[in-house]
């Protein structure tokens, strides 16, 4: 099979890598002087640093359209706030190849007043001619390029664009399931990276496994009332890309969106934060849009708020502990 992945992140070239094993890849790079330095030194040593690139993955840069031409399957790799743009470019050029996007949360809305989308949105609102889907769950980029198992879910109402990111990336170490609840596995997708700020600062200020444990739990319950309202399935926040991903991005030490909320517990900004990580946060750029969300559903997210109005700095991270802490007694489901 012929893979196009459109965005050379650490993400990106992770899934790349695990695929050129198998099937012919190309890493499309936004940036020429990046690209030809993953060429020369066989490594991508900006994002992936610790990986050696096969010799089989074609690492170019160019234009989208004609680099998507004879793919059989397009993966876009890009930030969220990429994603519009590759959509939009793919539909112009009437692409025939399924298309996948393996960014999660919500985009920030293009203008004032207006909703951010999640992925299956701007699909259908962009290009509802292509073949599209998404690819989610449970995984640090590390990881995966290093081969090591790892589950995630190929979700989209098209059986087809499901089968075929079944093919291209399903082995011994990478399992793939199969689900038509993309709405579900978005909102788990995105929603998850914004609880795991509030868990990381739960952490990061020393306040016990039991407080991890309550934060994990009622986050999944908030992140669970968006998707049904949202249309999604509650059962799919049992599995991988609700509460599999929720645990890894909340506990795990290499996610990004933790270590937003460890640094916030020390009273460090969230510029010096951002620019320290040299790497997309998701959560921080949804954390307003999964908010704004769920309002205009009537949809209550306690944490979420919390953690939006620490971002804002209308609370400090005591003040956001103990507005949590401090909610009336009510029942559990």
């Amino acid at each position: 099979m012929k893979i196009l992945v459109v965005g050379a992140g650490a993400w990106g070239t992770a899934l790349a890598v695990a695929a050129s094993h198998r099937h012919t890849v190309t890493l499309l790079a936004r940036d020429p002087v990046h690209a030809s330095e993953m060429v020369r030194d066989q490594v991508n040593k900006k994002y992936l640093p610790s990986v050696p690139l096969p010799e089989s993955l074609i690492v170019q840069t160019g234009d989208l359209v004609p680099a998507s031409s004879d793919a059989q399957l397009v993966v876009i790799a890009t930030p969220m706030a990429g994603l519009r743009e590759q959509l939009a470019r793919l539909s112009d050029a009437k692409a025939q190849a399924p298309v996948a996007w393996l960014c999660k949360g919500f985009e920030k809305p293009v203008q004032a007043g207006s909703a951010g989308l999640l992925g299956h949105e701007l699909a259908r609102t962009l290009a509802p001619d292509l073949r599209t889907g998404v690819l989610s769950g449970p995984s640090f980029a590390q990881e995966v390029a290093k081969g090591l198992p790892t589950a995630l879910v190929a979700a989209s109402p098209d059986a087809t664009v499901v089968q075929t990111l079944v093919n291209a990336f399903h082995t011994d170490a990478l399992r793939l399931y199969g689900s038509d609840d993309w709405v579900g596995v978005e909102v788990g997708g995105a929603v998850k990276n914004v609880l795991a700020i509030a868990t990381g600062l739960c952490d990061g200020l020393t306040l016990g496994l039991n407080a991890r444990a309550a934060l994990i739990t009622r986050g999944l319950a908030e992140m669970a009332r968006l998707g049904v309202a949202l249309g999604a399935r509650q059962e799919t926040f049992m599995g991988l890309s609700g509460l599999g991903d929720l645990v890894l991005t909340a506990t795990g030490d290499l996610s990004r969106n933790r270590q937003v909320g460890l640094q916030l517990a020390t009273g460090r900004s969230l510029p010096e934060i951002i620019t320290s990580l040299g790497h997309v946060a998701e959560g921080v750029y949804s954390a307003r849009t999964v908010v704004s969300r769920a309002n205009a559903l009537g949809v209550d997210m306690p944490i979420s708020r919390a953690v939006v109005a620490l971002l804002d700095g209308e609370l400090t991270a005591a003040q956001a502990v103990r507005q949590l802490m401090q909610r009336q007694p009510t029942a559990e489901t």
